[in-house]
């Protein structure tokens, strides 16, 4: 006879019913982090389901260390299942991965733009369409290894900051739309190091206890967006002037996509004061170098806004919140100012350097860990 818990009694995945009869699809990298959510969550007695997505070549994959969703991370996914005893499947997600995150971010990167590859995975791909596959094997839930919390506020879940702040990941996770939210479970974020994730690791006896957290993009080896973007776009990058504010040529580069907002090595022009790069001219093949001062920016407008306050978002109220303009920036006093549904402008109390569009704009409620959402930054000046 199966056990039936009272309704005020809830499991710790907030279901009123037995972990046996609680279906959890884990979203499972290869990394530690998530194979400690599917191995607690496995020894909690919930029915666990590993899903690794594969997101580009698995040949190209076997050979790139260093990054989530290669080859040997789908190989440690694996072991991690077979080690607690939970069925694992691999979904081959490579075209879905590249119309939807390569594309864009080369679109992107030629249209001097500075995109966030991960954050439109998270959305476009981890939160839309393996999301659906979760509920289509009749899941409860998806949980995923990602530093964020979840509480249950009066409006509905709510999406918090980490407990430690220095992995906090909130910044890549801001257009998560409230059903998703609902659906989703971070069992990591209240945790207060990554050390109490490996210490878990090494107490469920996980091959992957010491492995080392991956660096770059997955489909950008060391780092060189340049030389992902001439691999995917043949024949865009032409060469171009380096100019100065008033136009004067300074010097000549190899294509704007060598370079980015607020970079000063590697210029080729020296001599005089230090000079950085404070906008690119995609249009007309320039890049244009000013004083740091030039970089300073106050008010810029934003797309794409996912707002996930309680309060109604539209053209009559300002907000005064905190915001991120980098994921390794903390955030800072703002004020945002809806135009649209979709559209805002947001001004900087204190001017920050080196915005750029194509980042990302998080919100976060004053002096608090609440996410209250985000948009992309669209121009800057």
């Amino acid at each position: 006879m199966a056990q039936i818990i009272p309704d005020t009694a809830l499991n710790s995945l907030g279901f009123a019913k037995p972990e046996a009869q609680t279906r959890v699809v884990v979203a499972m990298s290869g990394g530690v982090d998530s194979s400690v959510v599917a191995a607690q969550l496995a020894e909690e007695g919930y029915d666990v389901v590993g899903v690794t997505l594969q997101l580009y070549d698995h040949g190209a994959a076997l050979a790139k260390k260093g990054a989530c969703c290669a080859g040997r991370d789908i190989h440690d996914a694996r072991r991690v299942a077979e080690e607690m005893n939970f069925p694992h499947y691999v979904l081959d997600y490579e075209n879905k991965f590249r119309d939807s995150v390569i594309d864009d971010f080369a679109d992107s990167y030629l249209a001097g733009a500075t995109p966030v590859p991960c954050i439109r995975c998270n959305e476009r791909v981890k939160f839309r369409d393996l999301l659906q596959t979760a509920k289509d094997l009749d899941a409860d839930c998806m949980a995923t290894g990602h530093y964020i919390q979840r509480f249950e506020g009066a409006g509905g879940p709510e999406l918090h900051m980490a407990a430690d702040h220095t992995r906090d990941q909130s910044y890549f996770l801001f257009s998560t739309k409230p059903d998703q939210l609902a659906y989703l479970r971070f069992p990591l974020g209240h945790l207060k190091s990554k050390e109490e994730t490996r210490a878990l690791a090494r107490k469920y006896g996980l091959p992957v206890a010491d492995k080392p957290d991956s660096q770059d993009i997955c489909f950008v080896p060391n780092g060189s967006y340049a030389a992902v973007i001439e691999k995917l776009r043949p024949g865009a990058v032409e060469p171009g002037d380096i100019v100065d504010q008033n136009g004067t040529v300074l010097g000549q580069h190899k294509g704007v996509i060598h370079y980015t907002i607020g970079q000063r090595r590697g210029l080729g022009i020296g001599g005089g004061d230090p000079l950085y790069v404070i906008k690119l001219d995609t249009e007309n093949h320039r890049v244009i170098v000013g004083p740091k001062q030039a970089l300073a920016t106050a008010t810029f407008p934003i797309h794409e806004v996912n707002w996930l306050g309680d309060t109604a978002f539209d053209a009559t109220k300002e907000h005064h919140i905190e915001v991120k303009v980098r994921s390794t920036r903390p955030p800072r006093a703002a004020i945002l100012r809806p135009i649209s549904a979709t559209k805002a402008e947001v001004e900087l109390l204190t001017p920050e350097e080196g915005v750029s569009p194509g980042q990302a704009c998080v919100f976060y409620a004053p002096n608090g860990s609440r996410v209250l959402g985000g948009g992309w930054i669209s121009t800057t000046r």
